[in-house]
């Protein structure tokens, strides 16, 4: 259960990553309340993770997945550069993550 919380504490994550683009300096209010409210449940997850999870694989583990998702959405939705050097970047982060999560 606990990777299930870790993994879901990592979606919440890119969801304030990417909503503090959208808060315009947090003057707007909806985007402000929803990137808060994430930040809110990413670390309320995480915590929930760390009962049986060692520290130091789940926060890796949890930055990982919002940066590399973080970076995605970067190139997706806010038109980042896609090259191919940040890209195979992203694949070793994602390696990192697979292996944490394989000998945990």
């Amino acid at each position: 259960m606990s990777w299930i919380f870790l993994f879901f504490a990592g979606l919440f994550e890119i969801g304030w990553a990417i909503g503090l683009k959208y808060t315009d300096g947090f003057s707007k209010p909806l985007p402000t309340l929803l990137t808060v409210a994430s930040m809110i449940v990413s670390l309320g997850l995480l915590g929930l993770a760390l009962k049986t999870l060692p520290v130091g694989t789940a926060y890796t583990v949890w930055t990982g997945i919002g940066t590399v998702g973080t970076a995605l959405l970067g190139i997706w939705l806010l038109g980042e550069p896609a090259t191919a050097v940040r890209l195979a970047c992203i694949g070793l982060i994602v390696c990192g993550i697979v292996g944490l999560k394989l000998v945990a």
